[in-house]
């Protein structure tokens, strides 16, 4: 894809705020036309630029009242074992994101549940008791919030 430009930085930071805005309100914002608004998000969408549209859910309201980050230490390490690993937890409808990391710990995963049985049930169940996994260290989330300004890499 050719290098983005200044119409496609203000269509991504528009929809980075709101992915839920319309097409017509987008352009509308931006000044330019509907069509070629969205020929641009195509464009970006096709790209891989923007990779889907997200809604961010409050998980209390669902009863996930409490939500909580697990570090995770694999051993033996390797690419099919930390494959595996993502690919199974990512099916479970505790997970909210799962972050692959170099460092002390391999992985973080940012889950949400019910209470604190439910947490303790979890990570026991779906963490600990995997062979690969050696170390769990699970710290509760007081509170998660996610930043309203798109990063900019241009400066």
């Amino acid at each position: 894809m050719k290098k983005l430009d200044e119409v496609d930085q203000q269509i991504l930071t528009l929809l980075y705020k709101d992915a839920d805005i319309t097409n017509k309100e987008l352009a509308a914002k931006i000044g330019i036309a509907a069509s070629t608004c969205l020929e641009r998000v195509k464009r970006m969408k096709s790209a891989g630029v923007i990779r889907n549209s997200v809604i961010d859910v409050n998980y209390q309201t669902l009863g996930g009242n409490i939500q909580a980050i697990a570090a995770i230490q694999l051993q033996p390490y390797s690419e099919q074992i930390v494959n595996d690993l993502r690919d199974q937890l990512l099916k479970l409808p505790e997970i909210v994101s799962m972050f692959h990391m170099g460092g002390a710990f391999d992985f973080y995963i940012h889950m949400s549940v019910k209470d604190t049985e439910h947490l303790r049930r979890f990570v026991f169940e779906a963490i600990t008791s995997r062979e690969e996994v050696t170390n769990v260290e699970t710290s509760l989330v007081f509170e998660h919030s996610r930043s309203p300004v798109m990063p900019n890499f241009s400066a």
